[in-house]
């Protein structure tokens, strides 16, 4: 397939761009920006390097990838954004650069950003999130793969979202969410397993009974999260997922959501 660029597209001289492209009417590709094979960028969309983005990935008309950091303290210093295989980047969808010379703000694989998200310097996001309309990421957020945030959701920076976890709409996120938990509120509090999310991505039964044993003794008043902890090592059924949520929560700086 061609690669396709409509004439009134603005594309740098030392821009990369791969084969199968297209690229729409008035949009702007600048320098050092590399777009893999088969991505879309719809009119009037704005790329803007360093970024190295791989293929399939598409961007809708007036998203604005890869502009400068909004770190106050960033000073013009050469900084990067690393971007997987085929994601979706909607109408006015931004994502920044890092804020430290060399280093890169990093988007995983099949990650879908609805209108008006934001992803801000420094984040790490994984593979298969979905990011509702206006969706706001703070700085050096991490989030794991095949998480949700709800609409109107905003993170504070620094903070984790572990994998499968689901944030409900209009929350306000300033501690970790554990993975597979299921977080609402402003201030947000943790409610439940992400039912949803484990049952869509065909966990078994049995699994899911032991992530509702964890939680249970994280939302049991009586226990702090050191002591859930303890409790937790010591149950019998120790699965993968349940070690993931104890290393997460020992990986803790923020402290997490309960």
């Amino acid at each position: 397939m061609q690669t396709s660029i409509h004439p009134t597209a603005i594309v740098s001289p030392k821009a990369q761009i791969g084969s199968g492209v297209e690229i729409g009417p008035y949009a702007y590709i600048g320098e050092g920006v590399k777009v893999g094979d088969f991505c879309v960028i719809h009119p009037h969309a704005v790329l803007k390097g360093p970024i190295e983005i791989g293929p399939e990935n598409e961007f809708y008309s007036f998203c604005v990838i890869g502009e400068r950091s909004q770190d106050l303290k960033y000073q013009g210093e050469p900084t990067y954004l690393k971007i997987g295989t085929g994601n979706v980047f909607r109408e006015f969808s931004t994502v920044h650069r890092s804020t430290f010379r060399g280093q890169s703000t990093e988007i995983g694989s099949f990650n879908v950003f609805l209108a008006y998200t934001h992803v801000a310097h420094d984040c790490r996001i994984g593979n298969r999130c979905v990011f509702s309309n206006n969706a706001t990421l703070a700085g050096h957020v991490i989030v794991g793969d095949y998480v949700t945030i709800g609409g109107l959701s905003a993170v504070h920076q620094f903070c984790r979202i572990g994998k499968h976890a689901m944030i409900g709409g209009c929350s306000k996120i300033v501690q970790d969410v554990i993975p597979f938990g299921l977080v609402d509120g402003n201030p947000a509090r943790l409610r439940s397993l992400n039912f949803v999310g484990l049952k869509r991505n065909h966990f078994p039964e049995e699994t899911i009974k032991t992530l509702k044993f964890a939680l249970k003794q994280l939302l049991d008043e009586g226990l702090n999260t050191a002591q859930a902890v303890e409790v937790l090592e010591k149950q019998a059924e120790n699965t993968q997922d349940l070690a993931a949520i104890i290393e997460f929560i020992k990986g803790s700086e923020r402290g997490i959501i309960r």
